[in-house]
């Protein structure tokens, strides 16, 4: 039951990972390159069809499709900033001590970045501001 799910999403919906053509094209012209930590996949035509000179590469995300979801060294690979992948041997890039790992874009969630102001929580307003009415045309 739970394939014959799978399938029906894959079929009528993009947002879920891949749609049925999309599988059916990474089957036959996909060469899978690596994975990252989240378990999006990337891949690369195997067939030497390219883009101004280059194998056309893509991602298969695991999960919803969210652009922010691909690590910095993945998209650098995924544009051409970098030929080697980075799970390949010799890729060159080091993760520094001072970089944070990688998050996805939490806008419109509740882990969402609130600034505190000192202000605002103690139920006032901010010194300076004044609501707009159109009637005072802003004054």
């Amino acid at each position: 039951m739970n394939k014959i799910l799978s399938f029906m999403r894959m079929s009528l919906t993009w947002w879920h990972s891949q749609t049925f053509g999309t599988a059916l094209h990474t089957w036959s012209r996909g060469d899978l390159v690596g994975e990252d930590v989240e378990g999006n996949r990337y891949y690369q035509d195997k067939s030497g069809r390219s883009i101004n000179g280059k194998p056309r590469r893509w991602v298969i995300y695991n999960g919803d499709i969210e652009a922010t979801r691909v690590p910095p060294l993945w998209h650098g690979w995924l544009h051409y900033t970098q030929d080697v992948a980075p799970n390949a041997e010799g890729a060159g890039l080091v993760h520094r001590h001072w970089q944070k790992p990688h998050q996805r874009n939490m806008t419109g969630t509740k882990s969402a970045h609130q600034p505190i102001r000192a202000d605002i929580a103690a139920g006032g307003t901010p010194e300076g501001y004044h609501a707009w009415s159109p009637d005072k045309g802003g004054k």
